[in-house]
């Protein structure tokens, strides 16, 4: 390889290079103008969260305890962390996509923002899930442990601290968030031809092993959250496996098509 071979090379690397970084910078700009705006809104972000929690016990009963003098600034600048990265993401994945789109045939970037879009809407459904449904199972289950004005009997009063009541729903909105990406993934690679329909079948059992360790490990350690995130993940598991059959079937019409021209 000559000389002028090596720096024909280098040129476009080096302007991959330059358009990666004012793609991180702008990300970097979304992420810190998000966490701004998240951290001035703290306290009514926090207040929303901690609806299931007043939802279950009432207003009048709903008590959170801080246990140090800093404890509820450390908890809004995590608070603020989380809400900027999912308000940011759509901006970060939108400067992944388009740096990545000049390397992409048009059907394959055609094929790929669908999963691009659909993404954050699975991430929503599984939040939704949490806030709606299983926070409230959780917390409801909780409090029926309380032992509170029993004669002869020692109170045992449920009082949730700040930071691991906000630890506790973060984590459980992360966990589903994550887990309902799978028929996003399992469909995309169908879409690639790495993965068939009768491969998901086929390992089906498997399947079910997996899923129920991710969300031993994704969620707290109690029942009530594990079969929460287990049951959903398997039923998106079969809604992957039509998902994908789908995409076959659509492919399939498209070859045939193509050969009939």
């Amino acid at each position: 390889m000559t000389q002028e071979d090596i720096d024909a090379t280098k040129a476009p690397l080096m302007d991959h290079i330059i358009e990666l970084r004012a793609r991180l910078i702008r990300s970097i700009y979304a992420f810190f103008a998000a966490f701004i705006v998240c951290f001035y809104f703290s306290r009514s972000i926090y207040n929303i969260l901690t609806e299931p929690y007043v939802r279950v016990v009432g207003a009048e009963k709903a008590t959170l305890i801080a246990t140090h003098f800093l404890e509820q600034f450390y908890t809004n600048v995590r608070l603020s962390m989380f809400g900027a990265g999912v308000i940011a993401f759509p901006v970060i994945a939108t400067q992944i996509y388009k740096f990545i789109a000049p390397g992409l045939y048009k059907h394959e970037r055609q094929a790929f923002l669908p999963y691009l879009i659909a993404t954050p809407i699975f991430f929503l459904f599984g939040a939704t899930l949490v806030y709606f449904a299983v926070m409230p199972l959780l917390i409801r289950f909780s409090v029926s442990l309380q032992q509170v004005n029993t004669p002869g009997e020692a109170t045992i009063e449920l009082l949730p601290k700040v930071s691991e009541y906000l630890s506790l729903i973060m984590t459980l909105i992360f966990a589903f968030g994550i887990a309902f990406q799978l028929p996003v993934v399992l469909t995309l690679l169908g879409q690639v031809g790495i993965i068939d329909s009768a491969w998901l079948v086929k390992m089906r059992r498997y399947a079910i092993v997996t899923v129920v360790g991710v969300a031993a490990i994704l969620t707290p350690p109690d029942l009530i959250s594990m079969t929460s995130l287990a049951v959903p993940m398997l039923a998106l598991y079969e809604g992957s496996i039509f998902a994908v059959r789908w995409v076959e079937k659509r492919r399939a019409a498209n070859e045939a098509a193509k050969t009939r021209t």
